[in-house]
């Protein structure tokens, strides 16, 4: 058994490498800049923290603008691509593995009914100066998302919590897996694929295919799901088996098209990546599993639609790729 003096220098250890972790991080930032930019990151988290908090719309839409000005005037600091924002836990920041940019996305709510994502990647320049695309959540705009190539002017919007770089004919591609809050009955999921072109931002494109179904449909530019509000429905990425596991959703009353009557009905449909786009697979697994041994995977959102924090943090965290 380890004794407390053993215990204590474990602990001693454990902090150390996380600073040396810390400041290996954000070397490149000049000290006066880094000393700036944990004061403002303190503002920030006060106003993040508002967005989701806020006793009122009027308070949330406020804090969520000051946030908004801070962070692209925080961002402006040379090289602050190194810097974390680890007190941002309300606000989603995740990286590719190559970590060429990250992605903040966090979301607006008005009222129960009305809920609005926002955007922002930054760029990992190497001369630490700052390229950034602002991302414009368009989805009350459009009857139809799944066939439309977007830019970040009418993105999508959706909360990430991965990121899964892909190669094809020597070209990156970053599929997205977010959520949005949607509505008071119901909550969507979504798959898009990111890729860049001319330094520009490009979401969805041919990349979603259902040629091995039994009954073949055409093509899709991205993927969602949408089902009851609480359902916990999963949509992920398993690195094992390296695909994306999907519930298969059936309605709780037989009316498929109310899509808030939908709920996992123990069974598994998903995606593999093969020859530059995801292949839907009808049942990735041959048995159903039991109610209640379904995994769910970690909800961002806990059951009364708060931001569940700890969860955040963790995804943010095990995210975070840097370049040595």
């Amino acid at each position: 058994m380890m004794g407390m003096k053993s215990f204590k220098n474990a602990i001693l250890g454990a902090v150390c490498l996380l600073f040396v972790a810390e400041k290996a991080n954000s070397q490149r930032i000049a000290p006066a800049d880094l000393r700036d930019i944990q004061v403002k990151e303190d503002s920030l988290r006060q106003y993040a923290t508002k967005i989701i908090q806020g006793i009122n719309a009027a308070d949330r839409f406020r804090a969520d603008s000051a946030f908004i000005r801070m962070l692209m005037r925080t961002l402006k600091t040379p090289y602050s691509f190194d810097y974390p924002f680890d007190s941002l836990q309300t606000i989603s920041i995740q990286y590719p593995p190559d970590s060429s940019f990250r992605i903040f996305t966090w979301q607006f709510m008005r009222d129960d009914n009305y809920y609005r994502q926002r955007g922002m990647i930054q760029m990992n320049t190497k001369n630490g100066e700052l390229q950034r695309h602002p991302l414009f959540d368009a989805s009350e705009f459009t009857d139809k998302p799944l066939d439309s190539i977007r830019t970040f002017r009418n993105w999508i919007g959706a909360i990430y919590y991965k990121i899964i770089q892909k190669e094809h004919n020597n070209k990156r591609f970053y599929t997205l897996i977010g959520f949005d809050d949607h509505s008071i009955r119901s909550t969507r999921k979504w798959i898009d694929v990111l890729h860049f072109e001319n330094e520009q931002p490009v979401f969805g494109g041919d990349f979603f295919s259902f040629r091995e179904d039994s009954a073949a449909k055409p093509n899709q530019l991205r993927y969602g799901i949408e089902y009851k509000k609480n359902a916990r429905a999963r949509l992920n990425y398993d690195e094992e088996m390296d695909m994306i596991v999907i519930d298969h959703l059936i309605s709780e009353i037989n009316e498929p098209n109310k899509k808030f009557t939908l709920i996992p009905d123990g069974d598994y449909e998903g995606f593999a990546w093969k020859n530059g786009q995801w292949v839907h697979i009808d049942k990735i697994f041959n048995f159903q599993l039991k109610d209640g041994e379904a995994p769910v995977g970690d909800e961002l959102l806990s059951d009364d639609g708060k931001v569940n924090e700890e969860k955040l943090k963790e995804k943010s965290e095990k995210n975070k790729k840097r370049k040595n």
